[in-house]
């Protein structure tokens, strides 16, 4: 398993001066964190604007500086050389791109003006589903549902497995012991701030949402995200509506994104933190 990524987020001294923030560093090294993570081989593409440019070098727009017939030959050299990768190793799981790079971005692009599409060079691989650095970074994620019987642990831990086959590192409270011995032995405060701490360092939420109402503790949980930005997917399997209009309590529904079946979990969370539109006919994938 291995992922082409934009060579700039292994090394940021590729990119031109003066646009790459703490931000982005901070998304570069999260990449390559859920890279170690999940064992996914890094393997760098060239660097169209540096072989072409050099380095040190301004920022520019593909019309100003990269619109050249010598500059597209470079692109189709280097184009054979990606292809060969892929064609020795098989497809990669995803090429991860810089967004707004006149080469490498995935959902815009610097042309004469800051453009919807791939960069130049992303948009010569269309069967690679791309994937920006900042989308790529946000793969934590946080457990949120009653963990009370052997049902509900059964289910919280196939359910985490499911996520982290599709590559998200998976916070599952039942697992940090948070459990009966635990509760009854005075733990509880460290229970709350190990939570809290977890749910505040998680780029989403998954809330299982099932009963008649839900878990009090999931619902705390779900309230905590949304007042600190933190995107919620809920899980409802449970068929029953609170009403003809909702499903589960009204707050709790309006504030996340609800999905009705284990399975599609994975392709929901990549839309919810994915920061660009997929491309026309392309479904959310697992990245």
């Amino acid at each position: 398993m291995y992922v082409l990524v934009s060579p700039c987020i292994c090394d940021p001294s590729l990119r031109a001066e003066g646009i790459t923030g703490p931000s982005d560093r901070a998304a570069f090294r999260k990449a390559l964190e859920r890279c170690r993570r999940f064992s996914i081989e890094v393997v760098p593409l060239p660097c169209p604007e540096t072989a072409y440019l050099g380095r040190p070098r301004p920022p520019a727009t593909f019309a100003e500086r990269l619109d050249t017939p010598a500059f597209h030959t470079l692109l189709d050299r280097m184009e054979e050389e990606v292809e060969a990768t892929i064609r020795e190793r098989g497809p990669p799981l995803c090429i991860v791109g810089v967004d707004s790079s006149p080469t490498c971005g995935v959902n815009r692009t610097w042309l004469d003006d800051r453009v919807p599409g791939r960069g130049a060079f992303l948009a010569r691989f269309p069967g690679c589903r791309a994937v920006d650095v900042c989308d790529f970074a946000r793969y934590r994620v946080y457990f949120a549902a009653p963990l009370f019987s052997e049902a509900e642990r059964t289910f919280n831990r196939k359910t985490g497995d499911l996520l982290e086959a599709s590559l998200y590192d998976v916070y599952l409270p039942q697992e940090i012991r948070d459990d009966e011995a635990a509760r009854r032995t005075g733990d509880r405060r460290w229970i709350f701030e190990r939570h809290v701490r977890a749910l505040e360092e998680a780029d989403i939420v998954v809330a299982v949402v099932d009963g008649a109402d839900a878990d009090s503790g999931t619902a705390w949980e779900m309230g905590y995200a949304r007042g600190r930005g933190i995107p919620v997917v809920a899980l409802r399997t449970d068929f029953r509506r609170v009403d003809g209009a909702e499903r589960v309590n009204l707050m709790l529904e309006a504030s996340s994104t609800v999905v009705t079946r284990t399975a599609d979990l994975p392709a929901a969370i990549a839309g919810v933190l994915s920061s660009g539109a997929t491309e026309e006919g392309e479904e959310p994938g697992t990245l």
